[in-house]
């Protein structure tokens, strides 16, 4: 290795750099003396300058134009400080197919500019666009062409226009870097230039912070952006950007703005206090968030306009100044695991023609709706649970297919927990809503309801109220406690309600208006001061319906009810009228009433709920069967036959008049998330029901939310609640051991507990208790009271699933939704499954649904930029698609 020194004194030394760069051969080392050098330099060959008296004793400062000018490769500078003399101008210049290496350096007074061909490789670019990509290889490479920039705790400061510019094919690393204090943007990545950030930090520019446009990709990955005067991140065009672990404070714009066909893919990012939108995506663009914080952003947390695609996952949205969650236009939005807390307007709102579908996610305190829906947008949601604001849920959509709400639930609203504007529609299956201040459901003019399961309970108002000329068909819901009427079908509104059970209200239980067409059957009403309320020319229908303990009632009460067959139904007579909040005369009474007994309470969703014909019923070898299909769980697979056997026997013993031997079937599943257990127990209610155990064999899955009140005297009524509602099926209790939180003393789970036991003991035939949780803290939970220990005597341990049998798992899910995956695919996804940490966050089967999600989102951005893919290549998943 050839050494040569720059010195003012000195045998062999030179006195400029420019002597020095123009002796030194390729794979020199220019060794510099302290000072300040007002030249140029121009790196021809391969040379690394290095500073003599260590880093920042080294100043130079170019009379005009850059102060570097590099056209080799695998140059070095250590330690220099460069100062420009005009910050518009570029300071360090890296010529096409040239590479230069900035180590330690401090660069004032000018941007980096690295230059490119415009017809770069492509391949180049994604082999860079990862983390360890080692670019000074790549550089050694002259095919690969590109200036190449590498960044090593070095500090870009004071340019104009922007600090780093990347064009072409031209590759950069910023590993430890600053850039601040510019007049524009921080860094701009154009063409088809790809940069790798590790630990960069960005602050104090004017414009966006980093911007990539054209077809040029970024990878950023622990790193910081502060006080972009414009948006923190924009990508545009083509463009690709992933973020991960980063964070973006106090934009004065959108944290993260994306637009035409760029890509973004953010993965444990927060963004913080961003003056405009948290992250913001138009055009056809894909915005993709995991594991995100959006923190108080001055607009909304997420705008998708355009015909733009968003994906959010476990993500949270917090007080956000306008929606947390706006899809407009046509915009298109899978949100899954995600969390709104509080808000200036809605939690998600839906406009134009705009489509959502939103799963296990809650949204809390938001000042208005928690859903909106207008114009022609749908909604599909699933175990999506609002709590507070003005409205839980409110559809104002005139889309051709109905929004629909599955196994929601919306508590506590200061008006309705859910509405139906007029001439919208929607579907609620297995919903609940409580405590709403106003009616619990509440469908407007014109408006069309289907509801299935679920109920409505302490409402102030009524608890589901149908407008003028509205239609609705209910069936299986229960309404518990109306501050007014249970159901009020208003005039000439169109009602059919199947089996609901109605208790508790306030005013009569169920108010016919004048001219309305309304049928019951099989419902029930409980416990109120009168049953039935008529307007002037109403005349309802009701086929099988009663009155249990009701003061004033229309409906035949238990002791009234004939035995035998049910006459026909008829329409209900009687002249004169009530009001919806005034008794009838109780002398008045409905005309031919059909039905021979009530019908049954049901919160689960039946055969004749759905409009089907009734099913054949399950057989025990096709439960078995099923049970056996299952991956892995070898363990648990004994033991539920072998208790199968166990009630077997014990059903023949009965019907041979024998005393039945001591049985409880109340189980522990004891195991890690993501290991079965849901999915077994309401297989063991099915299964229960085959044996004739169960009359209905449906599963009611609750945890510490809802059987816990939130003051004194509300955990037993609530726990009472969802009890009964598993009555003839299986109460599953999730995370069973939060009731008995450790350490915790005077914890109102104490009274689920004992409400539990009770309730165990009363309806011993009615219901099966599972209660599930990490194997450890279930000791706790069934120790906590002796009611448990000698109720719980048998618990089924639930092993986390080996490597094959996740492989196997996300097979399964392929062919499910038809896909394949390839020979190489499995390979590579039986590597990719071993190397998953096996640490508190592994969620077992979660994970492997997650791993095929992410694969087929993979798969759907490449087979995007084919031309015409056939359908073998769509439902292909090849190894490219392993995250």
């Amino acid at each position: 290795m050839t050494v040569i020194r720059v010195a003012a004194k000195g045998r062999g030394a030179h006195r400029t750099l420019a002597a020095a760069l123009a002796a030194a051969p390729a794979g020199a080392v220019v060794v510099v003396e302290c000072g300040e050098y007002a030249e140029s330099l121009r790196l021809v060959r391969r040379v690394v300058v290095e500073p003599e008296g260590g880093a920042g004793s080294v100043v130079v400062r170019p009379p005009a134009g850059p102060a570097v000018t590099v056209t080799a490769p695998d140059c070095v500078l250590t330690g220099l400080v460069l100062l420009g003399t005009d910050p518009a101008e570029a300071l360090v210049r890296v010529e096409d197919a040239a590479a230069l290496t900035l180590d330690e350096c401090a660069l004032n007074g000018g941007r980096i500019e690295v230059l490119g061909s415009a017809a770069g490789s492509s391949a180049v670019a994604n082999a860079a666009l990862r983390p360890g990509a080692d670019l000074a290889a790549e550089l050694a490479d002259p095919v690969n062409g590109g200036g190449v920039l590498l960044l090593r705790r070095t500090r870009l400061s004071g340019a104009r226009n922007t600090a780093l510019h990347l064009t072409g094919d031209a590759r950069a690393r910023a590993e430890d870097t600053v850039i601040d204090e510019v007049d524009g943007i921080g860094a701009v990545l154009s063409g088809s230039a790809v940069l790798l950030a590790e630990r960069l930090r960005v602050r104090g520019t004017s414009g966006s912070a980093l911007r990539v446009r054209g077809g040029a990709r970024l990878l950023a990955v622990d790193c910081a952006v502060s006080d972009a005067g414009r948006h923190g991140v924009l990508a545009q065009d083509t463009a690709e950007v992933q973020l991960a672990e980063s964070r973006i404070e106090r934009a004065a714009r959108s944290g993260v703005r994306v637009s035409h066909e760029a890509r973004t893919e953010l993965t444990d990012c927060r963004i913080t206090e961003p003056g405009g939108n948290g992250l913001e995506s138009d055009g056809t663009a894909r915005l993709t968030a995991r594991g995100c914080r959006i923190e108080e952003p001055a607009g909304h947390g997420a705008l998708a306009t355009g015909g733009t695609t968003l994906v959010l996952a476990d993500s949270v949205v917090h007080r956000a100044g306008g929606t947390a969650l706006h899809l407009a236009e046509r915009a298109v939005a899978v949100i899954s695991g995600s969390r709104v807390c509080g808000g200036g307007d809605h939690g998600l709102a839906a406009t134009g023609g705009a489509r959502v579908e939103m799963t296990e996610s809650t949204l809390d305190d938001v000042r208005s709706c928690g859903v909106h829906v207008e114009d022609e947008a749908r909604v599909v949601l699933a175990a999506v649970r609002v709590t507070g604001g003005e409205t839980g849920f409110r559809v104002r959509s005139t889309a051709a297919e109905p929004s629909e709400l599955r196994d929601c639930s919306a508590v506590g609203q200061r008006r309705s927990g859910v509405e139906i504007g007029a001439d919208s529609a929607a579907v609620l299956r297995s919903t609940r809503i409580s405590g709403a201040g106003g009616a619990g459901v509440a469908v407007d003019t014109g408006g069309r309801l289907v509801m299935t399961g679920g109920g409505v309970s302490g409402a102030a108002g009524s608890g589901l109220v149908l407008a003028r000329g509205a239609a609705a068909e209910v069936g299986g819901v229960r309404v518990e406690d109306s501050g007014k009427n249970g159901i009020l079908v208003g005039e000439s509104a169109d009602g059919t309600f199947d089996h609901c059970d109605l208790s508790g209200t306030a005013f009569p239980a169920l108010h016919i208006g004048k001219g309305a067409e309304a049928r019951f059957r099989g419902c029930r009403v409980f416990d109120c001061g009168q049953d039935v309320g008529l307007a002037d020319g109403a005349e309802p229908v009701f086929e099988d319906c009663a009155a249990i303990r009701v003061r004033t009632a229309v409906l035949p009460t238990l002791a009234d009810r004939p035995a035998g067959p049910p006459p026909s139904s008829g329409p209900a007579g009687g002249s004169g009228s009530s009001s919806p909040g005034t008794p009838a005369d109780p002398a008045r009474r409905a005309g031919p009433l059909a039905g021979t007994a009530p019908g049954s309470a049901s919160s689960g969703e039946e055969w004749w709920q759905r409009g089907e014909p009734e099913p054949e019923p399950e057989t025990l070898e096709d439960l078995l069967g099923e049970l056996d299909e299952l991956v892995g769980l070898d363990g648990v697979k004994r033991d539920v036959g072998g208790m199968v056997k166990l009630m077997q026997t014990v059903r023949l013993r009965e019907q041979a008049g024998l005393p039945a031997p001591p049985l409880s079937r109340h189980l522990v599943f004891a195991g890690n998330p993501g290991t079965g257990k849901t999915t077994v127990a309401r297989l063991y209610g099915r299964l229960l029901r085959a044996l004739g155990l169960l009359s209905r064999g449906h599963l009611v899955e609750v945890d510490r939310s809802a059987l816990v009140g939130e003051y004194v005297g509300h955990t037993g009524p609530k726990t009472s609640e969802a009890f009964l509602r598993a009555r003839g099926g299986v109460l599953f209790i999730d995370e069973a051991y939060a009731l008995v939180p450790a350490g915790a003393t005077n914890d109102f789970g104490t009274e689920a507990i004992a409400t539990l036991v009770k309730l165990m003991e009363d309806h011993r035939d009615e219901v099966v208790v599972i209660a599930a949780g990490y194997p450890d803290d279930m000791d706790r939970f069934v120790a906590s009271n002796p009611g448990l220990s000698s109720r719980f005597t048998r618990a089924l341990h639930f092993a986390d699933y080996t490597s094959a049998e996740l492989v196997s798992i996300v097979e399964h899910h392929a062919q499910r939704h038809r896909y394949e995956l390839t020979a190489a695919a499995r390979k590579a996804l039986a590597e990719h499954v071993e190397r998953i940490p096996r640490g508190a966050q592994f969620g077992n089967g979660r994970t492997a649904r997650q791993l095929f999600q992410h694969m087929t989102e993979r798969q759907a951005m490449r087979v995007s930029d084919l031309t015409a893919p056939d359908p073998a290549q769509l439902m292909q998943l090849d190894e490219q698609d392993l995250p």
